[in-house]
């Protein structure tokens, strides 16, 4: 038997289906069971979940622009669990639980490190927030333990706790189990899962529009035509705001650019995530050598996937402050994504105001950790109408009881 060059990769590689994944373009006035706003991980993930685990045929993903290039290839990578409150907690530890298998669940790597993220503590208020963290994070089974001067030199080496440092460091917090990933691979990972299940990805589709019917939602108005389905999910981070206008509501969100810029890549010095909430600034080093930095989203509103220049000189200020090391490398590229942030910053996930619309949104700069997770039972939420018990306190309403999830300065955690 003849076989072709590019099968014979195919099979060196261990890739038996399509390879690379073949996006269908099917009909779009076809009907769908539900289509999904947003091609980005959250919006793939729930859409393998509703194929795999929902057992739903039709489903639809439509991006405005090509898979992998919003939100999901502009974050910072970081994958951690450790959050102060009990919803937030379990949340994102079922994400992180899935991210521990997501690699051989997808049969495709995503590079998931747990290296370890290191929350480093400057004041006496520093230090008492993150034993409050650790003594919650304990309550709820997620790993999570305190380092001092001493032994956090010794994790880290090249952060520097001297007295005399212009930050000093009284010590941090660990989870030995966060870590990074692969934003990319991440979205490529489910977007060739989902396809394989059937799922219709359609990029270049942008949304105009959300007809209604009786107060019901009957699809979505795109560039393309119109695509008609009885349930719509709205996963765009950045654009919820807007797409919620489009069905006659508003949402309690503002959007915000959230810079991160990289270095020239180095071999490899740094094994574990870094981060300060007190001066805005974290690290880690890719697989490619670069140092990925980030720091907090920028205080003006806007759709600028960029950040303000004042934002970029303070998060290098912070970063030599605690390497001094870095202080010779040369910056290549900085870049904003798109968040939107709910007054708690937390996210809003459950139905709309409008039968059918569902939401996902709000994040913040929590996004991408929670991707597995949120994929999952978003989509259950989806295919049985009711909220899947990990988001019953991240549901709209809560802004109306005033239930709020306040991670917001909770966390004691830039990221």
């Amino acid at each position: 038997m003849r076989h072709s060059f590019f099968s014979l990769i195919r099979n060196a590689l261990g890739h038996h289906r399509e390879w690379p994944p073949l996006w269908r373009d099917p009909d779009p006035k076809a009907a769908y069971d539900v289509i999904i706003i947003g091609g980005g991980g959250h919006g793939l993930a729930t859409a393998y979940y509703l194929a795999k685990e929902q057992g739903l045929g039709r489903i639809a993903v439509v991006e405005k622009g090509w898979i992998g290039g919003g939100n999901s290839a502009r974050n910072t990578t970081i994958v951690r669990s450790n959050y102060l409150w009990d919803a937030s907690a379990h949340l994102y530890e079922h994400s992180l639980r899935i991210w521990e298998g997501l690699s051989r669940e997808l049969n495709f790597n995503v590079m998931f490190s747990q290296r370890g993220v290191l929350n480093l503590a400057h004041s006496l208020h520093d230090v008492r927030d993150a034993h409050r963290r650790i003594r919650a994070n304990d309550l709820n089974g997620i790993d999570a333990e305190w380092l001092d001067p001493t032994k956090l030199a010794s994790y880290c080496p090249l952060l520097d706790i001297s007295p005399e440092a212009r930050y000093p460091i009284l010590g941090a917090t660990l989870q030995r189990r966060g870590g990074t990933a692969r934003h990319d691979a991440v979205v490529w990972g489910f977007a060739r899962a989902a396809d394989r299940l059937g799922v219709d990805i359609l990029q270049h589709c942008e949304v105009t529009g959300i007809p209604r019917e009786g107060g019901k939602v009957t699809g979505v108005e795109t560039t393309r035509g119109v695509i008609k389905a009885p349930k719509v999910a709205i996963v765009a981070a950045g654009h919820a705001g807007t797409l919620a206008a489009m069905a006659g509501f508003r949402l309690p969100l503002v959007s915000h650019p959230l810079q991160a810029l990289v270095s020239e890549p180095m071999k490899p010095l740094l094994d574990c995530v870094v981060m300060s909430n007190a001066v805005h600034v974290y690290v880690s080093q890719s697989d490619k050598g670069e140092l990925v930095i980030g720091a907090g989203i920028d205080p003006y509103a806007g759709y600028a996937q960029k950040g303000s220049f004042s934002i970029i000189t303070e998060q290098m200020g912070a970063l030599v402050s605690l390497f001094p090391r870095f202080s010779r490398l040369r910056m290549m590229r900085s870049w904003g994504g798109i968040v939107d942030t709910a007054p708690d910053a937390s996210p809003i996930i459950g139905k709309s105001p409008v039968e059918g619309l569902y939401l996902n949104c709000g994040w913040g700069t929590g996004g991408f950790k929670a991707t597995p997770g949120s994929g999952q039972v978003f989509a259950q939420t989806i295919a049985r109408d009711a909220p899947h018990p990990l988001v019953v306190p991240f549901t709209l309403d809560r802004f109306t009881t005033g239930a709020l999830v306040d991670e917001h300065g909770a966390a004691g955690v830039a990221h």
